[in-house]
C-alpha cells in the first residue's frame, strides 16, 4: 500500500513547499493539490460533501503555482493533481502546463482529473456542464497527442487545432499517469478508455468499494487491458479501513489534511505517518 496527503493549499496554510518537505521528510509517497479556480457567488449548485461549503474552496492556490512550489522543495515526493478541473482549462495550454511540471520536478507528476461538481463555475469558463465529459475526454485524448507527437493536430467537435509544435515534453512516458476521478456511472468507461487509474472519494459510493473494482478489471479485462490502479482519495485513518482497501485490491491511499499554519497541520500530518508507518 502506498500512502499519501491531500490538502487545498490556500492563503492562510502552511505554503505548499513546507507541507512538501514535512510529507516528504515523514515518509509518504505522494501529495495532491486541489482545483477551484473560484466559487461563484450564488451558490446555486449544491456541495456534494455537505450542506455547507468549506471556506478553503474559495481560497486555494493554482494547484500547478502550489505544485511548482512542492517540486522545487523535495527529491522524492510524487506531486499531483486531485483533481484538475480540465473543462475549466484550455488543453493546449493544460498540455503544456503538465509537461513543464513533469519536466522540472524530474518525472514526479499524477495527473489526477475531473469533471468538476459545480456547474455554474464551469458555467463562467464557457463550458456546457451536460456536455462537460465530452469535453473532457477530447480534451484529455488532445493533450495525449501534444504529449506524443512532435506535430500534433486534432479534430473534434470541442477541440480543433492543425499541427503545432509544443515543448516540453513529459519526463514519464508517454505522459504522467492519469487518474481518472468520480463514482459515476460512465467513470469506469472513461478510466478505461484513456485513463491510468481511477481515483474515487470515499464515502461516495454505496456499492463496496471491493465490488466496484473488480466490475472495473472485468472492464478493463474486456478491452484487453490489465488490471488497473486505484487510489482512494480521503481515506479514512483508520487501521480496519486501511486493512478493507489493502485486501479490496487498492494500490494508494491519500488522507485528507485540513488547510491550516502549521502548528495545527503537522501534528495531524504526524499521527497519519505513524498510521501508514504501521502499514509499511
Amino acid at each position: 500500500m502506498k500512502f499519501g496527503v491531500t490538502m487545498f493549499p490556500t492563503d492562510y496554510a502552511i505554503g505548499p513547499a513546507d507541507l512538501a518537505g514535512a510529507v516528504e521528510e515523514r515518509g509518504f509517497e505522494s501529495l495532491f493539490f486541489p482545483e477551484h479556480t473560484h466559487i461563484p457567488a450564488s451558490r446555486r449548485t449544491p456541495w456534494p460533501g455537505g450542506a455547507d461549503l468549506p471556506r478553503e474552496y474559495s481560497h486555494t492556490l493554482d494547484p500547478f503555482v502550489a505544485l511548482s512550489a512542492a517540486a522545487t522543495a523535495t527529491e522524492r515526493l510524487l506531486i499531483g493533481t486531485g483533481i484538475c478541473l480540465v473543462v475549466e482549462r484550455d488543453p493546449i495550454t493544460l498540455a503544456q502546463e503538465v509537461a513543464s511540471l513533469d519536466f522540472i520536478s524530474g518525472g514526479r507528476f499524477l495527473f489526477g482529473i475531473g469533471g468538476g461538481w459545480n456547474l455554474e463555475e464551469m458555467e463562467n469558463h464557457g463550458t456546457d456542464p451536460a456536455r462537460r465529459w465530452k469535453l473532457l475526454r477530447e480534451r484529455v485524448l488532445a493533450m495525449k497527442a501534444i504529449w506524443a507527437e512532435d506535430e500534433a493536430e486534432f479534430h473534434g467537435r470541442f477541440v480543433n487545432f492543425d499541427p503545432i509544435w509544443s515543448w516540453p515534453k513529459p519526463v514519464q512516458k508517454p505522459h504522467p499517469p492519469i487518474l481518472v476521478g468520480g463514482s459515476g456511472p460512465h467513470t469506469f468507461q472513461r478510466v478505461v478508455e484513456y485513463g491510468d487509474a481511477w481515483m474515487p472519494i470515499a464515502g461516495r459510493d454505496e456499492t463496496p468499494l471491493s465490488e466496484r473494482i473488480a466490475e472495473l478489471n472485468r472492464l478493463a479485462d474486456q478491452a484487453g487491458r490489465g488490471p488497473i490502479p486505484v487510489t482512494v482519495f480521503g481515506a479514512p485513518p483508520r487501521p480496519e479501513v486501511i486493512r478493507h482497501y489493502a485486501e479490496s485490491g487498492v494500490e494508494r491511499c491519500v488522507f485528507w489534511l485540513p488547510p491550516a499554519p502549521a502548528e495545527e497541520a503537522l501534528p495531524i500530518l504526524e499521527r497519519h505517518a505513524e498510521l501508514a508507518k504501521s502499514f509499511a
